[in-house]
């Protein structure tokens, strides 16, 4: 198609002057230079990377929700030779948390390395020492706690393999709420929320109610619990009371009937986070920029 247009000349004025340009050319020019572009952009970020990794040192899940006084795992892999697994003796493991100084657990040469470790997880952390030979230096954190929350980076060095891997946990409690009527109120509680929830009500088309009243009292964990009433509410009907912070998300469907309440409660957990937007390096504007310059110059 381009071909069959090569005779075709294009008149464009530059500087009050005429610059004949085949048609050809043209087409070839602007497809040359888009193939560039992206190739460039494609080298560049690809170069750069996303969550926060690097090298061969990686994490399957990257944005963990570890629920309060449960256990967690955090995720790192890292690529082992290929003729055979690492040997543990050649393998160096080191967990840290952004914003401490002391390590949260290391691992070194075959050994349990915690002369240095924060005190914060004394007893409460511990690595797969089977699989350490099969590229997993996963971290199991005990007893989740509020002062758990942060960027974790899992920091690997062998033979054949050596990087970071950045894991950003976030703690949170969830429960579901329990309903009773008294009259022409309904009543929603719940026991455990991490962080405060907001609350919301609706009716059985969906249609946001406003009649209601939330209160929130927090323990010394930190740990909310509410109590939210609604009223005035049908004798027969349906109520839905929506329960959200921004990592659990509950939904509480009370169906009345008289003097009886049925509810059943489904959550659903925010379990990823949207990548950084990653700007192309100086380099590759200005590469990008030289190439914008020479079209400009050929018309």
């Amino acid at each position: 198609l381009i071909i069959g247009y090569c005779d075709v000349q294009l008149t464009w004025k530059v500087l009050d002057s005429f610059t004949p340009i085949s048609f050809c050319s043209l087409i070839v020019s602007i497809f040359v230079t888009a193939g560039l572009i992206i190739l460039i952009l494609s080298v560049s970020f690809s170069g750069q990377g996303l969550g926060g990794s690097k090298g061969t040192v990686d994490s399957i899940d990257k944005w963990p929700i570890g629920y309060l006084g449960e256990d967690v795992i955090l995720s790192c892999k890292f690529k082992t030779s290929t003729n055979s697994r690492e040997s543990t003796s050649q393998v160096s493991i080191t967990w840290t948390k952004e914003g401490l100084s002391e390590v949260v657990y290391k691992y070194d040469k075959g050994a349990v390395q915690l002369a240095e470790q924060n005190p914060q997880f004394k007893n409460r952390t511990l690595l797969f020492s089977d699989a350490i030979g099969g590229g997993n230096a996963s971290l199991l954190l005990r007893d989740v706690k509020v002062g758990d929350n942060g960027v974790y980076y899992c920091s690997v060095n062998t033979p054949s393999s050596s990087g970071t891997a950045s894991v950003n946990l976030r703690a949170a409690a969830f429960s579901a709420p329990k309903f009773k009527r008294v009259n022409t109120t309904l009543t929603a509680e719940a026991e455990r929320w991490f962080p405060k929830p907001n609350i919301t009500w609706l009716d059985v088309n969906d249609n946001v109610l406003n009649e209601s009243e939330t209160s929130f009292f927090n323990n010394s964990a930190g740990i909310t619990r509410f109590i939210s009433s609604l009223q005035p509410i049908k004798l027969y009907g349906s109520y839905t009371c929506i329960i959200q912070n921004p990592l659990v998300k509950a939904i509480s469907q009370a169906t009345i009937k008289d003097t009886e309440i049925s509810a059943k409660t489904f959550f659903s957990f925010n379990t990823s986070a949207a990548p950084p937007i990653l700007l192309p390096q100086w380099h590759v504007l200005a590469a990008t920029a030289s190439v914008f310059l020479w079209i400009y110059q050929l018309t």
